[in-house]
């Protein structure tokens, strides 16, 4: 198994993208890139620790690949958004991908270039592609929240 970490926005609906996927055996969402130990969501929120709502994505490289999460990753956010997606505002709402290899970092990159250069997009991409530091689990509750709860950010 590998490991994949994203942030595109509100983490419930960045997961909700990812969780039933073939070949995606876990997600789980919390918090990372800041700079705060154990941070909570009410820290994060505040907008003073610099981490980002994320998702830690648990893949099965023999049944999904890195790129085709990377494809997922860009068609479940607008990553010309800097700071926000839709009504969510803060820089815990931005776009980056947080590699763990250098494997990972080329293919992050190269797939940014293919899709700045597609055409597809009438504003430039702001997400970041930054090495993954520690991943801070968020709470209980926020974990599988639309499948337990209801409900989507319409991505």
């Amino acid at each position: 198994m590998e490991k994949a970490l994203f942030a595109a926005g509100c983490f419930w609906g960045v997961e909700d993208a990812f969780m039933e996927i073939p070949g995606v055996v876990a997600t789980r969402v919390g918090y990372t890139g800041g700079h705060s130990m154990n941070p909570t969501y009410r820290d994060v929120c505040s907008g003073d620790t610099g981490h980002a709502e994320a998702v830690e994505v648990t893949f099965d490289p023999s049944i999904i690949s890195y790129d085709q999460l990377l494809e997922q990753f860009w068609t479940c956010h607008d990553p010309t958004q800097l700071n926000r997606q839709g009504p969510d505002v803060g820089d815990q709402y931005r776009s980056a991908i947080f590699y763990f290899s250098e494997a990972q970092k080329q293919l992050a990159q190269e797939s940014l270039e293919n899709l700045e250069h597609s055409g597809r997009l009438r504003k430039r991409i702001v997400t970041e592609i930054v090495p993954a530091g520690t991943f801070w689990e968020a709470e209980a509750y926020h974990q599988k929240y639309h499948k337990r709860n209801g409900g989507g950010c319409g991505f």
